[in-house]
């Protein structure tokens, strides 16, 4: 069982150096799109909170990146993240290719914006 006192930084650690910039990176790109500086470790994995709820969580795995949960967005932004999508909520970025870091920040905006309180 993972330990749950685990803070976002230890998650980093974790990593080979490349994979920790990498989601160090990422990490600052959603808290520069989210107005939040709450984040926790759930699942094992970082995630960003906004108005005491999870807003996005991220992920190194072997081969990708993944960002959790990103619902169906509007035409435009949907077509940009439609050669990531896996799955109904997931967006996966392979380490092969460039990350997308501004993209991951239009995706962070819209969760954002889409849990804004009313």
């Amino acid at each position: 069982m993972a330990d749950k006192n685990v803070t976002v930084e230890e998650y980093i650690s974790r990593y080979p150096d490349d994979i920790q910039e990498i989601l160090r990176r990422v990490r600052q790109t959603i808290l520069d799109a989210v107005p939040s500086d709450e984040e926790k470790v759930r699942y094992d994995i970082p995630a960003v909170m906004l108005g005491g709820r999870y807003a996005l969580h991220y992920a190194a795995w072997k081969k990708h990146l993944g960002i959790y949960p990103v619902a169906t967005a509007g035409p435009e932004l949907e077509a940009a993240i439609a050669p990531y999508r896996s799955g109904k909520d997931s967006l996966n970025f392979p380490y092969s290719k460039p990350i997308p870091y501004e993209l991951i920040g239009r995706v962070a905006a819209f969760v954002a914006e889409r849990r804004a309180p009313l």
